[in-house]
């Protein structure tokens, strides 16, 4: 689960999961939710794959929602479903969408950049809590 919080000029994404892989894919799809209104609408016919190095999870959070802004930014491509693997060296992940269509998706916000700011991936005692704030 994810929600959208105001941040000053930007905006948060806030992702409470039962585990880690699924954080990092409801992270995923925060990105993509602040990017187009109607994500529901993106039909998964284009798949990606995506190897990350990594063992601090809050640093390869930041690299993972990189990794997916720089999809949507080069290939135009809309990203609403993910399957992520988590482990102690990084993670690989399959994401599935679409190209960005003006006809039928509603495009919302223009991401420019993840950001450290108040930069967080924990383990609480009824899973994982991320947040992460997006320059738009």
């Amino acid at each position: 689960m994810f929600e959208i919080f105001e941040h000053t000029a930007d905006l948060g994404i806030r992702v409470v999961a039962a585990d880690v892989d699924t954080l990092f894919a409801d992270a995923g799809k925060g990105l993509f939710a602040v990017i187009v209104a109607n994500l529901a609408d993106v039909r998964p016919v284009q798949e990606v794959a995506f190897r990350l190095a990594g063992s601090q999870p809050d640093y390869l959070l930041f690299d993972w929602l990189n990794e997916l802004l720089y999809t949507f930014e080069s290939r135009r491509l809309l990203l609403a479903e993910f399957q992520v693997r988590v482990s102690p060296t990084g993670l690989e992940a399959t994401a599935r969408g679409e190209p960005a269509d003006e006809t039928r998706h509603t495009l919302e916000h223009e991401v420019k950049a993840i950001t450290y700011h108040a930069l967080k991936v924990e383990q609480t005692p009824t899973g994982w809590l991320a947040e992460v704030i997006v320059d738009i």
